[in-house]
């Protein structure tokens, strides 16, 4: 039976693995990869629900190829777990869970069916955008009624729970997680600030990375997030996961995105 421990070195290995073809290592089918090689295929496949949307962060900010044993193996992840309450009277850690899986789901619905797009192949659901469409809803459902997403009032601890959202921080996802990001600046830096204070570097550099997504999108900061960025990743280390949230985070605010991801944003 997987251990607590095992769960946490897949995820590592996942996210040294996604963080090596964000930097420019290419050529094999890193998620594929990462599940064949494990000496624990559950703990394997749970990592790609953990790490989430990020596994898709080389396609998304890099224009990394991606495989279809790639998305057999994120498919095969959503299937051996069970799936959070989409439900409104569903407790929070659900909602936020469920959200982080419909985030990966949306994403391996786009970059799949792109990805079938370029190389000409059918699909059960026919053209390539059908088939984003309908594997993204089939795998995992937007959440309903997640009302505490836009009350910032008590934003300490609405910004834990957004730094917990922070694999959505992606460009071509957009949804009502976004749309609180938009109008809440001032709490996200605030969070970014305390958790500073606290020496909490992977919460701040979460919530860093909602900064830097509402650079990318425009929005006026009261905080600068490049400096912001550079004093956590001086002084908070570089375990595999938070090196993966520093390096997104930078691409964000570089802005230098491929152009695939460049039409889609168009597109939303």
């Amino acid at each position: 039976m997987s251990s607590r421990a095992d769960f946490a070195a897949a995820a590592d290995d996942l996210a040294v693995r996604v963080l090596s073809a964000l930097r420019g290592a290419g050529g094999t089918a890193l998620v594929a990869g990462h599940v064949d090689s494990a000496p624990d295929a559950l703990a394997a496949l749970a990592a790609i629900r953990v790490i989430g949307a990020d596994t898709f962060s080389p396609y998304v900010l890099a224009g990394a190829t991606f495989h279809a044993e790639d998305a057999a193996a994120v498919t095969r992840s959503f299937e051996a777990f069970p799936l959070p309450s989409t439900d409104p009277t569903a407790p929070t850690d659900e909602h936020t869970s469920a959200w982080r899986d419909w985030a990966t789901a949306q994403l391996l619905a786009r970059v799949g069916g792109a990805a079938a797009a370029q190389r000409g192949e059918a699909t059960q659901y026919g053209e390539a955008a059908r088939y984003g469409e309908a594997t993204g809803h089939a795998l995992a459902a937007q959440p309903e009624g997640d009302a505490a997403l836009a009350d910032t009032a008590d934003w300490q601890r609405w910004s834990v729970r957004m730094a917990q959202l922070a694999t959505l921080a992606q460009p071509g996802l957009d949804g009502p997680v976004h749309e609180a990001a938009r109008g809440a600046a001032l709490p996200l830096s605030r969070g970014v600030t305390r958790c500073v204070l606290r020496r909490d570097f992977p919460t701040a550099v979460r919530l860093i990375r909602w900064l830097a997504w509402l650079d990318h999108e425009g929005v006026a900061l009261p905080l600068d997030p490049l400096l912001a960025l550079e004093h956590v990743r001086l002084l908070g280390g570089e375990s595999p996961r938070m090196a993966l949230d520093l390096t997104v985070a930078r691409r964000l605010l570089e802005g230098r995105l491929p152009e695939a991801t460049q039409a889609q944003e168009a597109r939303t």
